[in-house]
Formats: structure tokens, C-alpha cells, sequence
């Protein structure tokens, strides 16, 4: 039986909080049917072909963190570097033998990556030479969001009357305006969200579109509301998301503390981060000795050696680590709470750490890309708020489900989404002046998903490959926009081995021989990306030496990011006229707004024309003259 989409602003309390629960067991359960299939595949270039495993690791170096956790660097025993995975820096996963495909072994959690190591923080050594990394279904996360929700519904006082607002049940007030002293150079639409977001008594929403500088504009927000007293917490839903925030706050708000595990630690950013501070605490030369001893003990514990004499010492050594991990953990929680009343603003993910922030309630919480959030993952920081304020853009990615049952009932549908479609303009302003994209890149996505109200700014509106130093004045080069139809050429969409994903190798040699087009006219190769909206389109292109150091991406990867040149595979291509998830247009959206000077995209019109969208993004392209056959071209 179909499932039908539940309209949550018509809810009972009980029963949408009832709604979300269930979603998140449903989640829980296709999280662990992935899991469980996956560690089935025992060959080890299909387990590593998922990007949800690693394996034939080894330990290349350690040191030991906050709370007396063990920071593991793990590379390839063979010296290459990580293929393709989707361990992301937070993603929750499990440590053990590299043969062992079982649920047996070492929970832990990513704290760095880069494309040769792997940082996994974890409170075991492993016993192990040769290991491997799974992704692990992330039970605390769910854990927190259900505690949270539960406090929800018995909230009194300020929480609860944000929960009655966010729920139907009470109007979101509007406040009147006070003139603001800005403190960086924002344009018109920026300057009236700021004045609006501070101004708002209740929630606020912040509207931007690609290239409009939402995050800028959300910095200015915080700023602002420090210097009138406030005390903030900004949230994201990823560690990558909550780091391109810190960055802009670090110039602009000297207390601000950065939480959890940053994705990207930059030497502007490290004095901001809670290992670095609590580090620097005078304190610190206790702990790091009481570390030092620890890592001893756990080194110790970790060797080899069998029978009940061996098991008895480990058990005692592992004892004393616990006592250790306590004495560490009591000393840091005195110089952590220190360094957490101090700051003016706190920047987390979503995933708030209860045991850190304990029952803190701010003036103002943020939460930035919060249309990658489910209504379940707001609860945490909502709870915390006097004052709400939501940044993203509905009509990009939303948030990632994994149960079909879970989404088609609406899991996919953030909060932020809910409110714009439920209570309109009166709680929302959007910024409409963008600074990435050629106004020909622009122009589709604004008439389609915007009302046609982005502007292109003029230091973009007409910018082209040919005017950056060093690359050719060509045909490729001066114009912004190149659409290729496969239509007839026979080159048709396939499935990989496993049938978990598609991938098209007719469309990625033409994309192969347009990205080398590209790099002859003098283009470097950090300039150009390719993206693709199947996984498994992506290892094909990747696994051709002549794209080497070119950055090749699922659509989920590439959001928030742009290149001079961006090339998209549509992929599909069959008599059937299906495009699987390329129906949901957001995630075409994104692709198509990634480029700031060049956009060629590849697909089949035949394929793609069955769609009302992809019809109109064809004749989009035949107005501009930007439409190309691919019998012009020669491929081998």
C-alpha cells in the first residue's frame, strides 16, 4: 500500500510528535538494512565499491583528545590513497579486522579526512595489524533528536511557546525594525534580511538562493545580536556546513567556539576549537601527562596474548584506563565549562552534545542549511532558542531519508520549507542579488524555482572563461553554456554489477574529451568540476587517469560549493523514458548553479523530455543557442 504524504501543520500535538518518532524507527531500520547488506559483500574492491567501508587500513599515527578519546590516523597499508567513501568527518562508524565483516569490533566516530588518512576518535586501541572501517547506523543521533522531542511536549515557558508557533497553534509575531549600523558590505536584500532577522521576536527565515551570500549574511546576523548582549548558538546540519560559518564569524566575533569535530580545522580556525582552547588552559600540562599515561595503558592492553592469564591483565589494564578516562574527564569538564560560559557565540552541528551544554538556553540560536534538516533534527536547538532564525533554500537538496515509507510521508519536507509554504512573505525575506554565475548559468533556475528575482550582480553578469589569465579565446571559452544531446547515439544508461547504481560510459567519454578541451585552452585543472547524480558515474570518471586532479562529485557532494567550469552528466538514457531521482528538480538546481563562467551539461533529450522540467531546461538552452548534437563531436 502506497503511502500518502501527511500534512504535519494539521496535526494534533501528540500526534505529530507521534509522526516524527515513528519516521525516525523507520530510518533506523533502513539504516540498518543498508548496513547489514552491505557487510554481506566479502570481496574486498566490491565491500570498498559502496563507499560505506574501508579496508586494509593501518594506524599511521595517534595521539590522544578531550575526555581521554584516542585520535587513530589510519591509511592504506599499501600507500594509496582512500577511494571514493561516504565517512564523512562525524559519520559514526565501527573499527575491526580487516576480514571480519561482522557487527563485531570498535565503535568510534570520523573526526578528520583528508584524501590519504582517516581520523576516527574512538575509546579502544584496536588488536588488529591489518583493519576496517564501516559506516555504522547512527543510533545517538537518533537518540538525542527522540529525548529532545519528548522534551518538546512537556516544555513550559518560552520553549513552549516556540513549539505552539512551530506547531499551528500560536501566530509568529512581527517586530518593528531599528535602523543598524552594518559592520561588513552587504547589498540592499542582505541589509533588510539582517534588520528583519534581528527585529523578529519569535522565528525568522533567510531565504537564499545559490551565489546570494546567505552565510555572509547570517554572520552579519550574529554579529549584530552579540553586540546588543545576546548569546548565540549557530548549528548546522554538517560539520563542513557549521566551519563554513565559523569561518565567517572568526573576523567578526573574537568569543566564538567551535564545538565537535571540525571538517575543515584551518590555522585561522584552531585557536576557536575547544581541544585547541581547552589545550591552551594553563591546566593543560596535568592532563597531557595523565594522557600520555593513558595511551600507555591502553598501548599495554592492546598486545597480543591468549588464554585467561592474558584476558585477566587486559581486563585489569583496561580498568585502570577507565579510571584514568574519569580523573581526565573531571579536570577537563572544569576548564571546558570555563571556556563555554565564556563564549559569546557556540558553533555545533545539529547533533548538540547534551552532556557539554548541559541545560544552556541562548538569546538567539541559528541554524544555517537548515533545509538539509528534518523536522526531528531541529528539536535539539530549538528547545535552547528565545529567538529562532532559519538560513537555507528550500529548492535545493532537502534532507537525506533513506526509509521510501518515511519520505513519501514527508520526512523529506524540512521545517523551514513547512513554515515558508504554511505562513508565507510575513516570515521570510529573500536575497535576490547573486555573486557566483554568468547571468545566462543564472537565468533558469531564477525563472524556474525564484519568480525570476535573481539579479546577477555586475561583477558577474557577463564574466567568461576567456576573460581569466592564461585561457584561450575560443568557442568553448566565450560562451557561457553548452547543453549536448545524446539523443540517438545509442549511448545508454547501465547498471553495475550490484544494481545499486547507474552510470553511463558513452556520456562520461564525451565528458572526458570536453574537460581535456577545457584544460588545452588553458584552464587548471582546480578549476573545472564534474558532476554527476549517480554514485556510480562519479567511480567511473574518477577512475580515468586523464581527469586526475579534477574534482568529480555526487550532486549531495557538490552543494554550497562552485568552480569556474562545471560539466554535469545527466546519466539517464533509455527507451523508457525514466530519470529515477532526477525527478526531484532541487537536486538539478543544485548541479546547474554550481558554475560561475562555464556550465556544459550532457544527456539524452529523448530520455530527459518526458519530464516537464527537463522540456523546458532543453528549450532554455535552444534560446540561448547553446544547443549542441553530439555527432558534432568525434568519439572513439
Amino acid at each position: 500500500m502506497q503511502s500518502r504524504k501527511l500534512d504535519l501543520n494539521r496535526l494534533r500535538e501528540d500526534d505529530y510528535f507521534d509522526t516524527l518518532a515513528r519516521w525516525l524507527g523507520l530510518e533506523g531500520e533502513a539504516e540498518r538494512e543498508r548496513m547489514a547488506r552491505r557487510r554481506r559483500i566479502q570481496k574486498a574492491r566490491d565491500a570498498e565499491r559502496s563507499g560505506e567501508t574501508l579496508l586494509n587500513l593501518q594506524i599511521q599515527d595517534h595521539q590522544t583528545g578531550l575526555a581521554g578519546r584516542i585520535l587513530f590516523d589510519f591509511v592504506k597499508a599499501d600507500g594509496r590513497p582512500l577511494p571514493m567513501n561516504r565517512l564523512k568527518v562525524g559519520s559514526p562508524v565501527v573499527i575491526s579486522d580487516s576480514d571480519d565483516a561482522s557487527d563485531n569490533g570498535i565503535a568510534g566516530v570520523v573526526s578528520r579526512r583528508n584524501q590519504n588518512v582517516i581520523q576516527v576518535a574512538t575509546e579502544r586501541w584496536p588488536e588488529c595489524e591489518r583493519l576496517r572501517i564501516d559506516l555504522s547506523p547512527d543510533e545517538t543521533t537518533r537518540r538525542r533528536q527522540l529525548s529532545a522531542m519528548a522534551s518538546a511536549r512537556v516544555a513550559t515557558g518560552r520553549p513552549k511557546q516556540l513549539r505552539e508557533m512551530i506547531l499551528n497553534q500560536r501566530a509568529i509575531r512581527q517586530g518593528d525594525q531599528d535602523e543598524v549600523e552594518f559592520l561588513t558590505s552587504l547589498n540592499g536584500p542582505q541589509q533588510e534580511a539582517v534588520a528583519f532577522a534581528l527585529a523578529s521576536p519569535d522565528i525568522a527565515i533567510l531565504h537564499g538562493p545559490p551565489g546570494t551570500g546567505k552565510t555572509t549574511t547570517l554572520a552579519e546576523v550574529i554579529y549584530q545580536a552579540v553586540e546588543r548582549g545576546d548569546k548565540v548558538l549557530a548549528c548546522a546540519p554538517s560539520n563542513t556546513a557549521v566551519d563554513n560559518l565559523l569561518e565567517r564569524l572568526v573576523p567578526l566575533v573574537p568569543a566564538v567556539l567551535r564545538v565537535g569535530h571540525p571538517a575543515r580545522v584551518f590555522e585561522s580556525l584552531r585557536g576557536h576549537t575547544l581541544d585547541e582552547l581547552v589545550e591552551a588552559d594553563p591546566s593543560s600540562a596535568v592532563i597531557k601527562d595523565m594522557r600520555r599515561e593513558l595511551t600507555e595503558v591502553l598501548r599495554s592492553a592492546a598486545r597480543p596474548g591468549r588464554g585467561r592469564d592474558a584476558r585477566r591483565r587486559r581486563n585489569l589494564l583496561y580498568g585502570t584506563a577507565g579510571d584514568l578516562r574519569g580523573q581526565i574527564r573531571s579536570l577537563e569538564k572544569n576548564v571546558v565549562r570555563s571556556i563555554v560560559d565564556s563564549a559569546d557565540v557556540i558553533c555545533t552541528t545539529t547533533t548538540i552534545d547534551d552532556d557539554l551544554l548541559g541545560k544552556m538556553r541562548f538569546d538567539l540560536v541559528v541554524i544555517d542549511e537548515a533545509c538539509q534538516c528534518t523536522e526531528s533534527s531541529v528539536w535539539q536547538a530549538a528547545l535552547r532558542a528565545d529567538m529562532l532564525v532559519m538560513a537555507g533554500d528550500h529548492c535545493q537538496l532537502p534532507p537525506t531519508v533513506l526509509s521510501d515509507e518515511a519520505a513519501a510521508e514527508g520526512m523529506r519536507d524540512s521545517m523551514m520549507h513547512r513554515l515558508i509554504e504554511r505562513d508565507g512573505s510575513t516570515i521570510f525575506r529573500r536575497l535576490t542579488v547573486q555573486y557566483r554565475m554568468h547571468r545566462d548559468i543564472m537565468d533558469f533556475s531564477s525563472d524556474e524555482f525564484y519568480d525570476g528575482s535573481l539579479l546577477a550582480d555586475e561583477s558577474v553578469a557577463e564574466h567568461r572563461l576567456c576573460d581569466l589569465p592564461g585561457v584561450e579565446t575560443n568557442e568553448l571559452t566565450m560562451t557561457p553554456l553548452m547543453f549536448v544531446d545524446t539523443a540517438g547515439a545509442n549511448l545508454n544508461e547501465e547498471i553495475e554489477r550490484d544494481g545499486e547504481s547507474k552510470y553511463n560510459a558513452g556520456e562520461a567519454k564525451l565528458i572526458e574529451q570536453l574537460a581535456g578541451e577545457l584544460i588545452e585552452s588553458g584552464m587548471r585543472r582546480d578549476q573545472i568540476a564534474i558532476i554527476a547524480p549517480y554514485a556510480a558515474q562519479v567511480r567511473w570518471l574518477r577512475n580515468r587517469s586523464s581527469l586526475r586532479d579534477i574534482e568529480i562529485d555526487t550532486v549531495d557532494g557538490f552543494q554550497g560549493r562552485e568552480k569556474e567550469a562545471v560539466l554535469i552528466t545527466m546519466t539517464r538514457s533509455n527507451d523508457r523514458g525514466e530519470i529515477g531521482f532526477l525527478r526531484d528538480t532541487r537536486r538539478t538546481n543544485v548541479a546547474l548553479t554550481r558554475a560561475r563562467r562555464k556550465l556544459i551539461v550532457i544527456g539524452d533529450s529523448a530520455t530527459l523530455a518526458s519530464n516537464d522540467f527537463y522540456g523546458r531546461m532543453l528549450e532554455y538552452f535552444e534560446q540561448k543557442q547553446a544547443y549542441r548534437s553530439v555527432f558534432e563531436f568525434s568519439l572513439d
